[in-house]
């Protein structure tokens, strides 16, 4: 009778604790309110497919030799982002020309000289010292052994141009009075490819500090279709968006629900998930200071770290339908009423 007792009490906490759980869930998306939504799809329009590929046949050329962390076509490619944003007249949050933050040699493995992350900056117009912090790796894994180039297209080419194109959006929005509310990093990782040194070198050495850092939207792999979807491909993989807020997660459904329609996938977002992508990009280094991260993926292909990965294999047109709802994300995060809240801070699930 007592067994019974406690199994009914069980019983009675599962069937209350679902009905109060889904109603916090619903105060959340009810109290997502989007920003701006002309002037999301006005300026996420200035996103071009041709833009992109414009950029991405350059910075996945030959010329940059692979951009292998600390070597000379990383040193060109540093120099490439540098050069176009201040073309752009697109600011350094570290000060006039100087755009690169050094990761020494000895934070690096053994093998590699020092290299640079390369960051650009849209200061927020009402509350600037919070900080969205948009990130892609441009390093990749340089020449083979037999003199083949690495360039590198989807991985991570597609990830720095959507950068770059995006950057250039807010930037001409600001120019035209619709600055962010919030303040926009754009921040070119080194080193990625071994190990994630690059954005763990920030996360140590903060530009800003971690405390004032809204969320971090990576980008790796965004310009190409996996073999899963081959029939279906009008998809992104999204990891990590509920991991530390679920509001975030909300705002990024409710942001694509409204302006892009991509069908989001979480496969990858299950906890023990067998490939860990959660921890093998540059996210990762964020999310274990406890901020809110979305990592957009385009899953493996048989290109993916093969001499194969080049510019004329790009989906330019998923290339920029998958940039411009990172833009909208970017743009509701930054310029939202309240700064996105972490679960252990989001009174509506108390």
């Amino acid at each position: 009778m007592k067994s019974f007792c406690i199994l009914l009490a069980t019983f009675m906490v599962g069937t209350c604790a679902s009905p109060r759980y889904t109603a916090r869930i619903e105060n959340i998306k009810n109290n997502i309110i989007l920003s701006d939504s002309a002037l999301v799809i006005k300026y996420a329009n200035t996103i071009t497919s041709e833009e992109l590929k414009k950029q991405l046949y350059i910075f996945s050329s030959d010329e940059f030799e692979g951009r292998k962390t600390g070597e000379i076509g990383q040193k060109r490619a540093t120099k490439f982002l540098k050069d176009y944003y201040i073309k752009e007249n697109i600011s350094s949050p570290l000060g006039g020309s100087s755009y690169y933050q050094t990761v020494p040699e000895s934070f690096l493995n053994e093998s590699n000289t020092a290299s640079q992350n390369v960051l650009a900056y849209i200061e927020g117009a009402q509350k600037p010292d919070e900080v969205i912090i948009i990130s892609a790796h441009l390093d990749h894994l340089g020449v083979s052994d037999g003199g083949e180039i690495f360039n590198g297209a989807d991985d991570d080419g597609s990830g720095t141009v959507a950068l770059m194109e995006m950057a250039q959006a807010f930037h001409i929005a600001k120019l035209e009075g619709h600055g962010p509310k919030r303040s926009i990093l754009f921040l070119h990782v080194t080193a990625e490819e071994i190990g994630k040194k690059g954005s763990e070198y920030y996360t140590r050495y903060p530009v800003f500090p971690l405390e004032n850092t809204v969320c971090n939207l990576n980008i790796d792999m965004i310009g190409r279709v996996d073999d899963e979807h081959k029939n279906d491909t009008n998809y992104i993989y999204l990891i990590g968006t509920d991991r530390i807020s679920r509001e975030l997660h909300y705002v990024s459904e409710k942001v694509n629900n409204t302006y892009t329609h991509i069908n989001l996938d979480y496969r990858y977002n299950i906890e023990d998930e067998s490939n860990h992508y959660y921890s093998r990009s540059d996210q990762y280094n964020f999310a274990i200071h406890d901020i809110p991260v979305i990592f957009y993926f385009n899953g493996e292909h048989k290109d993916y770290h093969e001499i194969s990965d080049t510019p004329d294999k790009i989906a330019y047109d998923l290339l920029e339908k998958r940039t411009k709802l990172i833009f909208a994300t970017a743009w509701q995060l930054a310029n939202q009423t309240y700064r996105l809240k972490t679960d252990e801070n989001n009174e509506l699930l108390k």
